[in-house]
């Protein structure tokens, strides 16, 4: 048995409900803007509404109703699924690396999600070119096999983290390039593939969510469970296994627990970048480098996050809507050169 009591730090309960706090505020805010505008009253008395034995008048109209619980409450649901998911993954990533830069995207697993949707848009069965039927899978696949290939090529000879960063990015960049290949030679079906590419938040009810649902929850409840054991994985591996940690053991289950989560929402969402850098560092900022606090606060933060980026997605050139991952994008890539000039001082 380890002794997981190495690690003191201990996450206070009030962070949790601070966090949850935010969360509940932005989803409301979310939720009440749109060409149909629904008052935040309306919108709580209506969940209240939904609690058992209680019954309340909402104000609502039938229309403002279906609009709420088929149209805006799943996109939210989602938009928290796969925020929540990169940025817990992203952090976890981080911790087995003991890289401040690593993310979701680390192992290749954005470049094999993208393959597999490519594949699935061009060659698939014409029953929408975007339809989760037919893309999800393929993406998921593809962001499985790309993360294991990656792993397989690092853990050749003497494994390090080096190792697996670079297999990581070798393995992106030759299925990049055979997705290019793809898109070149159908520039037909190139309109499609960029849309998905550019990551979205768009649904068709509750399917997207209760597809993801599971692994999503199995994903994190690994992940939650390990946040300890990162703490002692920060202090090095020859430290760690003194300590009496299985080093290797411990990085592959938190590597697929992180793989499986980030290939199911990437299936569902296409690829947003960047949630997996800007919360984990954001929160370094507040409360610490402990992985015991980063680990569940990411999830709530992740999710915040991504669904104020859909919010501004759906707002800022409506009726049209910007792809999420372009809105991301343009928080995290200067975000990003914060975090990696910040690590080069730190490292001098």
């Amino acid at each position: 048995m380890i002794d997981t009591s190495l690690t003191p730090t201990r996450l206070p309960i009030a962070w949790l409900v601070v966090a949850g706090a935010v969360l509940v505020v932005a989803a409301t805010i979310s939720l009440s803007v749109g060409a149909a505008g629904l008052s935040v009253r309306g919108i709580s008395m209506e969940l209240i509404n939904r609690l058992p034995g209680v019954s309340v008048d909402s104000g609502l109209s039938a229309t403002d109703t279906s609009i709420l619980w088929q149209v805006r409450m799943p996109r939210i649901v989602l938009g928290m699924l796969v925020g929540g998911m990169l940025a817990l993954a992203g952090t976890s990533y981080q911790g087995i690396f003991r890289n401040p830069l690593a993310d979701p995207y680390l192992l290749g697993v954005a470049a094999g999600a993208g393959l597999g949707a490519t594949l699935a848009i061009v060659y698939g069965p014409a029953i929408g070119t975007t339809s989760i039927a037919v893309v999800g899978p393929a993406a998921f696949a593809g962001a499985l096999v790309a993360a294991f290939g990656a792993y397989m090529l690092g853990t050749v000879g003497k494994a390090t983290t080096t190792s697996l960063i670079l297999a990581g990015v070798a393995v992106a960049a030759f299925l990049t390039s055979i997705q290019t290949y793809v898109q070149l030679r159908n520039t037909d079906s190139l309109r499609s593939v960029v849309s998905w590419l550019l990551g979205r938040l768009s649904t068709a009810g509750w399917h997207e969510v209760t597809v993801i649902l599971p692994l999503v929850f199995i994903s994190s409840v690994v992940l939650i469970l390990h946040r300890k054991l990162l703490d002692v994985l920060a202090l090095g591996d020859e430290e760690a296994t003194t300590l009496g940690v299985r080093v290797t053991s411990v990085r592959l289950v938190v590597l697929i627990a992180a793989s499986l989560g980030t290939a199911a929402v990437v299936a569902v969402s296409g690829l947003i970048g960047f949630v997996g850098i800007i919360v984990p560092h954001a929160l370094r900022l507040v409360i610490g480098t402990s992985y015991t606090r980063l680990i569940p606060l990411s999830l709530f933060a992740g999710a915040t996050f991504l669904v104020l980026a859909d919010l501004l997605a759906r707002t800022l050139i409506a009726p049209a809507e910007l792809p999420i991952g372009v809105v991301t994008a343009f928080f995290g890539a200067p975000f990003f050169l914060f975090i990696l000039h910040r690590y080069d001082r730190t490292s001098t």
